[in-house]
């Protein structure tokens, strides 16, 4: 894609994940002469807005543990004017002050991140498996590289989040690790580096000095024992970059001094796959990039 080390940053939407000390790092990685894309979320500002519009907030919980964001219509357009209106400007803001060049996009912009919306989602409430229907959430199905390829030609940042856009072309909700695992595999990333609000994956979830400092996550079906909730997800997403190919899978603390630099130095869970020889069958294929 460019002859330059490629490294895709997944910012967690945790409140404590110090985007400061991110965008410090990136700036660091980029005066080396690397590129980098920044892929972020933005749960706590998501929350914050949506309690200050009166919009309730929901988790769907899968019968395999991964938990998802419930996103009716009114929960879409708080995901868009927080991301795109909030978080977004803040860090180009921090990159640009910094001396970075940054672009913000959202999977909309050029058509980037392509999904197919859900028509049902499966969800254990009570006890019980059950079927949401009504969730504007979607699964990538394609990353038109372009936008973000051309952006890293030019020296720029790009600083991207959901929504992506349907099958109809309307706006939807897609988890932004699983749309930075794609990215990566799109524009054939060196390494990945999900940032979170844990130290890694941890053995005992309510003991955060259980990191793990490597995780196998199994090829297909839920993501291991260790990983409930949000951290099943980004094992998923980890899954997603090695199967299509990215050689390196890291996921992190984004509280942290240096958080991608201590990252890339070994800290937090190195991620592999079972049945590696299995890989470069994902569903965003090394065909996608150009």
């Amino acid at each position: 894609m460019t002859s330059r080390p490629l490294t895709v940053v997944k910012s967690g939407g945790n409140p404590a994940v110090d985007a400061a000390e991110i965008c410090a790092d990136i700036a660091g990685l980029v005066e080396e002469g690397q590129s980098v894309l920044l892929v972020h979320g933005g749960s706590g500002e998501i929350a914050r807005l949506a309690g200050r519009l009166g919009v309730p907030q929901r988790t769907l919980t899968a019968p395999d543990r991964v938990s998802t964001r419930y996103t009716d219509p009114a929960t879409l357009e708080v995901v868009v004017l927080a991301l795109a209106g909030g978080v977004k400007p803040r860090i180009v803001a921090e990159l640009t002050r910094l001396g970075v060049p940054a672009v913000g996009l959202t999977g909309l912009d050029g058509g980037m991140l392509r999904a197919r919306r859900k028509t049902a989602v499966r969800a254990v409430v009570d006890g019980r498996t059950v079927l949401v229907r009504d969730n504007l959430s979607g699964r990538l199905t394609e990353v038109r590289a372009e936008p973000a390829q051309t952006l890293l030609r030019a020296g720029y940042v790009p600083v991207v989040s959901p929504p992506a856009i349907d099958e109809h072309d309307q706006p939807v909700n897609v988890d932004a690790d699983r749309a930075a695992a794609a990215l990566a595999v799109a524009l054939g990333a060196d390494r990945l580096v999900l940032l979170t609000g844990a130290p890694g994956v941890l053995a005992d979830p309510d003991d955060e000095t259980s990191v793990l400092s490597g995780y196998e996550v199994p090829a297909t079906g839920a993501p291991g024992r260790f990983a409930g909730g949000g951290m099943a997800l980004k094992l998923v997403a980890a899954r997603e970059a090695l199967s299509g190919g990215v050689p390196s899978v890291r996921i992190a603390d984004g509280r942290v001094p240096s958080p991608v630099g201590r990252a890339l130095a070994g800290a937090g869970t190195t991620v592999t796959m079972t049945c590696a020889g299995a890989a470069t069958t994902g569903p965003y294929e090394r065909e996608h990039r150009t």
